[in-house]
């Protein structure tokens, strides 16, 4: 093989790196404005939910100078906050409450085909997590959607790791 074939793989590999199946949606956009001696100072906030649709989902937090550098780094973050959500036939192995901060939310498992009953940071968590089938209901009075997105993670992270397998029946 020529050097010049030889030169021209290695900067393919290099920079065509295999497209990862993360999927990442932002759920809030902010803007805001720090007041300093010297005057205001404003920046963007991008809180993001990744997952796989496969059981790993994770939440991140960017900030930055321009609305595409917060998104990214709340990308970034979110691929490192993630955490392993055990399903049974589509949905969650039981019902499963949670708080954080002010936000308190409720998940329950659902049949099959009910599909997912659930409004706002909920609905696209489950999505992204893989969970098809849930109900879920805000108990708390908040809309903040941070507090709400860390209190649907946090009651993922109670349920088994590993859920029982299901018996099988003999014919």
């Amino acid at each position: 093989m020529p050097l010049q074939q030889q030169q021209h793989r290695r900067y393919q590999s290099r920079f065509q790196r295999p497209k990862d199946d993360f999927e990442v949606k932002l759920i809030d956009l902010a803007r805001v404005t720090r007041v300093a001696a010297g005057g205001k100072h404003m920046s963007f906030r991008a809180v993001v939910i990744g997952g796989d649709r496969k059981g790993k989902v994770g939440l991140g937090i960017g900030k930055g100078q321009d609305v595409a550098q917060a998104i990214e780094k709340a990308g970034r973050n979110a691929k490192k906050n993630v955490i392993m959500v055990s399903t049974v036939e589509d949905t969650i192995s039981h019902e499963v409450e949670a708080k954080f901060g002010p936000s308190e939310v409720l998940l329950k498992p659902q049949v099959k085909g009910r599909g997912l009953v659930a409004g706002g940071p909920v609905r696209v968590i489950c999505q992204l997590a893989g969970i098809k089938n849930i109900s879920a209901k805000y108990i708390s009075g908040t809309h903040n959607k941070v507090n709400n997105a860390m209190a649907v993670i946090t009651a993922l992270q109670k349920l088994p790791k590993h859920a029982a397998p299901q018996p099988e029946t003999k014919a």
